[in-house]
């Protein structure tokens, strides 16, 4: 499969105080990339890197020819803002098009047909017309998870996207990642969570003592993958 987005020996910080150094890796199309670490290891930074909101301090960034950090779609974590959006959840879906449009001020009918299957694949179709603040918190990740869907060309880049869910909830949410990933598009997560590391992932890339970027088997079975199982309670 073709190489998206290479990183070449980063290092991230701010105001020239390291955070994190010598970070290497490459994501193909398909792949299932989980980004774990302790807090503090550099994880959101690298996340503003290849979003570029962030310049690293060293090293590169680069994407496939015709492909650009414009076209990864952003899952964040939730905040109190996002959740007291003042919109319909049909507007909150379509504004992930903005980047979409250019010099035109309107949506394409086409957009919008786009917008709402997408919203259709988290099965809140029927919730268009609701106000995104009436929904319960998994309603509102699968309705943030729709927007993002609509930025992305070939890339889907969630932050913590279960934190403050219930086991349940969550659970239906990696079932909607784990088919869209099944269906060709890219995932990067950054996450505390074993689980999706474990079931789903196809590489891991591992930030604090004991870096480590390779495939998902080959990190559980390092000295820091066994580390990080035993730290999450993983005793199988």
């Amino acid at each position: 499969m073709s190489m998206l987005i290479k990183a070449e020996n980063l290092c991230l910080g701010y105001e020239g105080r390291s955070v994190a150094q010598d970070i290497s890796f490459e994501i193909s199309e398909g792949d299932y990339l989980c980004i774990l670490g302790e807090n503090g290891a550099g994880k959101s930074t690298l996340v503003k890197a290849v979003l570029g909101l962030h310049a690293p301090l060293s090293g590169k960034i680069s994407f496939a020819p015709g492909f650009s950090n414009r076209g990864i779609g952003y899952l964040a974590q939730q905040t109190r803002i996002q959740q007291s959006f003042p919109a319909s959840v049909s507007e909150v879906v379509m504004s992930g098009m903005v980047n979409r449009l250019g010099r035109r001020f309107r949506y394409s009918r086409s957009q919008k047909d786009e917008a709402m299957g997408n919203l259709e694949k988290m099965g809140l179709g029927e919730l268009r017309r609701k106000s995104f603040q009436e929904l319960s918190g998994g309603q509102m990740q699968r309705v943030l998870l729709a927007r993002a869907l609509c930025a992305a060309e070939k890339v889907l880049l969630l932050d913590e996207p279960v934190a403050g869910l219930d086991p349940h909830t969550s659970s239906e949410l990696y079932s909607i990642v784990d088919r869209l990933n099944r269906g060709g598009m890219t995932i990067i997560m950054v996450t505390h969570d074993i689980h999706p590391a474990l079931n789903s992932a196809s590489h891991v890339l591992y930030l604090g003592a004991g870096f480590f970027f390779g495939k998902k088997d080959e990190y559980f079975d390092s000295k820091p993958g066994r580390r990080f199982l035993k730290e999450a309670g993983h005793h199988d």
